[in-house]
This record gives structure tokens, C-alpha cells and sequence, in this order.
């Protein structure tokens, strides 16, 4: 009597791939705000504008995560991939305001890099999501995983030549920091996109 009470699936994959959309969304607001300082604040303003909407998400599936009785995948891993993908905005959305607040004035080729870098994991975050109602596509999904993995790998590489650059070459202690700081969250946003393929991996092991 009870689970007819309650619904049986809901719209989980609907909302994975809303929040996807909104991580690709915010990312490009990113690399545009690396490639023109001129709209700084307008681009700081639309990255945490998506990241409200993406909590939004975040917290309306969970909610439906209580209130539904079978869930089309395993509870505990609707819960990990949702909040995973909303910690990719909110590293975004961190980093934004960083470069706000730590008043920087231009920005290096490597920390622009690194925010293409964040694109590219966002939109196969996007691609895996979007496959992922349907254990047929496991080949696939898999194979979108393994290119995440080598995106977020790209991104450490970017960031430890850039870290040796700074060291090396910049005078300035102040600027070394600001840099510093917004390298680490920009590579921090691939590491949380290689975590969400890490679940995605699991959950295809899982079901298929």
C-alpha cells in the first residue's frame, strides 16, 4: 500500500542533465571572462546567477530522491552524482569571484588553458549524462569517461608548468599569489569532473 502511495522513478536523468547543461553554461561564461577583463563583473554576475539555478537542482533532486520509492539507479549514487556535478559550479563560481575580489587586472595564457580545459571536461560531463538512461550506451559512456580522465590530465600538466612558470618568472609576490589561487581552482574544477565520471563508471559497472 505504501509504494503505490509514492512514485516509482521521477525525473532523475531530466535534472542530471539540466545541471549538466548549466556546468557547460558556466564554463563558457569562464573562458569568455578570460578573454575580455572588459566584462569582468557582468561574466562574475552570470557565473553565480547559473550556479543558483544549478543549486536549485541540486536540491529539488534531492528532495524527489526522498519522496521516490524505486529509484531507476542505486539511491546513494544519484545522491554522489548530483552533488559532485554542483561542486563543478561551485569551484566555478569560487573562482569567478576570486578574480573579483583579488582585483586582477589581465590573466596568463596557461589560466585561460586551463578554463578551455574546464569547458571541454564540462560538455563530456554533459555527453555521459546524457547517456546514461540507457545502459545500452555503456560502451559509449565509458569511452566519454576515459576522455574525461585525459582532459583533467591535460589540466595537471597545464597547471604544474604554469606553477613553475610563476615562481620562475613572476616579481611581483602579490600577483604570484592571486595566480596561484586561481590556477587551483580552475584545475579543482576538472578534478571534480573526472570524480563525476568516476560515479558515472560505477553506476554503468553497476547496471549493465
Amino acid at each position: 500500500m505504501f509504494g503505490r502511495l509514492m512514485p516509482i522513478e521521477g525525473k532523475f536523468f531530466e535534472l542530471f542533465n539540466q545541471h549538466a547543461s548549466l556546468c557547460i553554461k558556466g564554463c563558457r561564461e569562464m573562458v569568455e571572462l578570460m578573454s575580455n577583463f572588459d566584462d569582468l563583473e557582468i561574466r562574475v554576475h552570470a557565473i553565480e546567477g547559473i550556479e543558483k539555478q544549478a543549486d536549485k537542482i541540486t536540491h529539488e533532486c534531492i528532495d524527489l530522491l526522498h519522496k521516490t520509492f524505486i529509484t531507476p539507479i542505486d539511491r546513494d549514487d544519484i545522491h554522489k552524482l548530483i552533488t559532485r556535478m554542483d561542486d563543478i559550479l561551485d569551484l566555478l563560481e569560487d573562482a569567478a569571484q576570486t578574480i573579483s575580489l583579488y582585483d586582477i587586472q589581465h590573466v596568463t595564457p596557461e589560466a585561460k588553458r586551463l578554463a578551455e580545459l574546464c569547458l571541454a571536461c564540462a560538455e563530456k560531463v554533459a555527453a555521459a549524462v546524457g547517456l546514461l538512461h540507457n545502459m545500452n550506451n555503456s560502451k559509449e559512456i565509458m569511452n566519454i569517461c576515459v576522455e574525461i580522465d585525459r582532459l583533467e590530465s591535460d589540466a595537471d600538466h597545464v597547471m604544474r608548468a604554469a606553477m613553475s612558470k610563476l615562481f620562475r618568472d613572476e616579481p611581483d609576490v602579490r600577483n604570484l599569489i592571486k595566480l596561484k589561487a586561481i590556477y587551483e581552482l580552475l584545475e579543482t574544477v576538472t578534478d571534480r569532473c573526472e570524480d563525476v565520471a568516476n560515479i558515472i563508471e560505477g553506476i554503468v559497472l553497476e547496471n549493465s
